[in-house]
C-alpha cells in the first residue's frame, strides 16, 4: 500500500535535504537525508571533525558530559542557533517531542547524530511553512495547514484533519511552534505504527503497554 508519509519530502525525508540556515549543506547526512553510519556513532568520536561545522557549535555549547542533549538544553540550543528565524522560539514541550521523534534507545536525550537529523527536518518544514505562508503573517490558516500535510505525503480523512487542526490552533491560525509539533508528531506516530505494520495494510494490532509506550512518550 501506499503508506501514509511516504510519498512526500517532508513527511519521512527520503528527498534532497534543504541547505543549512547559515547557507552551508548539512554535514555528515547520506544520500537518503539520514546520518551516515548512524548505529553506534558517538557524539564525541575522535574521527568526527568539527571545524566549520557551526551545529557541532550550538551542539556542544550545551551538551552535557555524555555528549547528548535533553529537552531543556534542546531549546537552548536550537534558540541559539536562530534556525526559527523570526518566528517565536521553540517551545519546551515541542523540544520534548523532538527527542521522542528520534529517540530510538528511550535515553530521553538526542545526541550529536540525532541533532543533525533533526537540522535537516526542521529545515525542510521550515521551508515548507514559508511556502504555505503565502501573506507572510507567521501563521498559516486550515486550509494551508492542510495543504502542507498532504505535500507531506500523508493521505488523512477530513475528520482527522479536523482533529489535528482543533488541536494545533489558536483562534483558527497554526503558528510556526505549533506546526513544528504538529510535523513530528505526525511522523513520529506514523513511524511508530509503519513499524508495527508487517503487512503494510493500515492495520495494526496493539498490546495496550505497547500502544501506552509508543504514544505517551510523544
Amino acid at each position: 500500500m501506499a503508506y501514509p508519509g511516504c510519498g512526500g519530502g517532508f513527511g519521512n525525508f527520503r528527498g534532497q535535504m534543504p541547505a543549512m540556515q547559515m547557507g552551508q549543506p548539512v554535514p555528515g547526512l547520506g544520500p537518503h537525508g539520514l546520518p551516515n553510519e548512524y548505529s553506534g556513532y558517538s557524539a564525541y568520536s575522535d574521527s568526527y571533525h568539527s571545524e566549520g561545522d557551526p551545529m557541532w557549535t550550538y551542539f556542544t555549547a550545551v551538551a552535557g558530559q555524555d555528549g547528548e542533549v535533553d529537552a531543556a538544553e534542546l531549546q537552548a540550543c536550537l534558540t541559539q542557533s536562530g534556525i526559527s528565524g523570526t518566528y517565536s522560539p521553540f517551545s519546551l514541550e515541542t523540544c520534548r517531542i523532538m527527542i521522542a521523534m528520534l529517540d530510538r534507545d528511550y535515553t530521553g536525550k538526542m545526541g550529536f547524530n540525532e541533532f543533525k537529523e533533526l537540522w535537516a527536518a526542521l529545515n525542510a518544514w521550515k521551508q515548507n511553512f514559508i511556502t504555505i505562508d503565502q501573506d507572510q503573517s507567521g501563521t498559516v490558516e486550515r486550509h494551508e495547514l492542510n495543504q502542507a500535510i498532504a505535500a507531506m505525503g500523508y493521505r488523512l480523512s477530513p475528520q482527522t484533519l479536523t482533529a489535528i487542526i482543533k488541536r494545533y490552533s489558536k483562534n483558527g491560525r497554526i503558528f510556526f511552534d505549533d506546526y513544528v509539533a504538529c510535523c513530528v508528531k505526525l511522523r513520529a506516530l506514523t513511524d511508530f505504527f509503519r513499524r508495527r505494520d508487517h503487512l503494510q495494510q493500515g492495520v495494526v494490532n496493539f498490546v495496550y503497554d505497547d500502544f501506552l509506550q509508543g504514544t505517551m512518550t510523544i
